[in-house]
């Protein structure tokens, strides 16, 4: 199905560009004008846009329209009274981080990810929420999860499985990849192989601190992990991580990875400056793919700036469909490709912050 819609999650609001009949993204409209949205999508089952708000004074709000024009506010995922980060910390909603809808066969499922680490669901199309509290209740949690470059530990990678909608993996940073076939019962950490350089355990299977968790949507069994300390694959469903970063290369830190949605061997990658500086390698923008499963990668910088950018793409800032690709940036800058990442167009310089981009 061609994807002509481009959303954009920013800091003053979501920006929409469609693409017209010859080939050309164009900018369509702006919703939430001067408040920031962390996620802006479109429920592939049954249509529906939903606008996830991180307002700075109002906390977190939820939006949901129709058809991206008329947009009516739900009740957001709200923490039961008495629930604890950890002893003597009451839980409340910080962050609206991540949104998945459920699988084709269960229309109006929604889970979004939150800061301080619950995961919530509706079956109604969000007019109500539960907390999975087979997740919240998961022993590791008030012990070993702890908050990265946020206060709190936050789900910001939520996957559902196209063949069994019980089967569901989500990323916490930081705890890291927990899988459920049960539909949230139960859940058990996946992330064995990855390394966290800042804890007393480089190897704990718990505290791991995933960027982004991304799969092959032809191949669900390849999976892949931008991660605080480097990028990792996974060919078993998560069992095992192997770190494919490249040696002496850029492709090592970033925050967004995108897989190819038929093969299984290509990936992108974004990369900046690890850690504390966080801007681009070189201040030089590239995005970096691999063709081999992580084997090789090639850096293209052909149409992005290079020896004076100072952008990082966050984690939800990029997205693929078919051989086009786009990448927004926390300047400001809205980038694509309709090659595979090797020639790169400026769609905007003039934009908030990005925070996320998709294709639809």
């Amino acid at each position: 199905m061609a994807q002509n819609i481009l959303l954009l999650g920013t800091r003053k609001g979501l920006v929409t560009y469609r693409k017209n009949g010859s080939g050309q993204w164009n900018y369509d409209r702006t919703d939430f004008l001067g408040i920031p949205v962390t996620i802006a999508t479109i429920d592939e089952n049954t249509g529906y846009w939903w606008a996830l708000l991180d307002h700075g004074h109002w906390g977190c709000k939820l939006h949901r329209s129709k058809d991206g024009r008329e947009w009516e506010e739900l009740e957001a995922p709200k923490y039961p009274d008495g629930e604890e980060i950890k002893e003597g910390k009451p839980a409340a909603t910080k962050l609206l981080w991540a949104f998945s809808n459920g699988g084709k066969d269960r229309p109006g499922t929604i889970y979004i990810g939150t800061e301080p680490g619950g995961l919530f669901k509706s079956t109604d199309n969000g007019d109500s929420f539960e907390l999975m509290r087979g997740l919240w209740d998961q022993p590791s949690r008030k012990g070993q999860w702890f908050g990265g470059g946020r206060d709190n530990p936050g789900i910001h990678s939520i996957l559902v499985d196209p063949a069994d909608s019980d089967h569901i993996y989500i990323a916490i940073s930081c705890a890291g990849t927990f899988e459920t076939f049960d539909g949230g019962e139960t859940w058990a950490p996946r992330n064995k192989g990855l390394r966290a350089d800042f804890l007393p355990d480089p190897s704990s299977e718990i505290g791991q601190d995933p960027h982004l968790v991304e799969w092959c949507a032809a191949d669900t069994k390849v999976m892949w992990q931008q991660n605080h300390c480097g990028i990792y694959r996974s060919d078993d469903a998560g069992a095992n991580w192997t770190d494919i970063s490249e040696e002496n290369g850029p492709a090592n830190f970033g925050f967004a990875v995108a897989a190819s949605e038929t093969d299984p061997d290509v990936a992108w990658v974004v990369p900046g400056i690890s850690d504390v500086t966080r801007v681009a390698v070189d201040q030089s923008l590239c995005v970096c793919r691999t063709d081999d499963g992580g084997k090789t990668w090639k850096a293209f910088r052909n149409g992005l700036p290079q020896g004076s950018a100072f952008d990082i793409t966050y984690r939800h800032a990029l997205d693929v469909t078919g051989d086009t690709l786009a990448f927004g940036t926390t300047t400001g800058n809205l980038y694509l490709s309709n090659d595979k990442g090797e020639n790169w167009e400026t769609i905007s310089s003039n934009l908030p912050m990005v925070h996320s981009v998709e294709f639809h």
